[in-house]
């Protein structure tokens, strides 16, 4: 199933860079989608390529019940964010891959930040597969809001990073 997002931020892509490669955000970040616990690493900086991993266990009370069936009252994710080093004007791109931790759910994708009308653009566009014979793409339809949720929640962490 293909998934897509377009989120804008007020500030040039070097400090969406900052705020994506800053632990504290990462944390923020995580703590919005309700996680019951997590751990993260961030290698490298904003100023050069970074990346970002997580890994955070997540109830899953919000699930259909036929997602809940394959993985249980919680679910572990693992998210790893590869960013490139900046371009001359300023936009990145980048890759992400979230899985769930024993299951065959994954999702791939790209990233970009842009600059665009005084602030940056960042894309998302991936695909999220379920292998599961005869019911993943039912999987992949349960999956698809919540992930979606989470990325709009990371939106708004971010949009409340810059407010403050």
């Amino acid at each position: 199933m293909r998934v897509e997002d377009t989120l804008h931020y007020p500030v040039p892509p070097a400090d969406v860079a900052t705020m994506l490669a800053d632990p504290e955000f990462v944390r923020r970040k995580i703590e919005a989608t309700h996680a019951v616990s997590h751990e993260l690493d961030v290698v490298g900086t904003a100023d050069g390529a970074f990346t970002v991993t997580s890994r955070r266990t997540m109830p899953t009370t919000t699930l259909p019940d036929i997602a809940q069936k394959f993985v249980g009252e919680t679910l572990d994710l693992r998210q790893v964010e590869a960013w490139e080093a900046p371009r001359p004007d300023g936009s990145r791109a980048g890759t992400v891959v979230v899985e769930i931790v024993g299951a065959p759910m994954r999702l791939t994708g790209t990233l970009s930040l842009v600059p665009r009308d005084g602030g940056t653009t960042e894309t998302l566009a991936g695909d999220l597969k379920a292998s599961v014979p005869l019911i993943g793409g039912k999987l992949e339809k349960a999956a698809e809001p919540a992930f979606m949720a989470a990325v709009r929640k990371e939106h708004e962490v971010g949009r409340e990073w810059f407010s403050a």
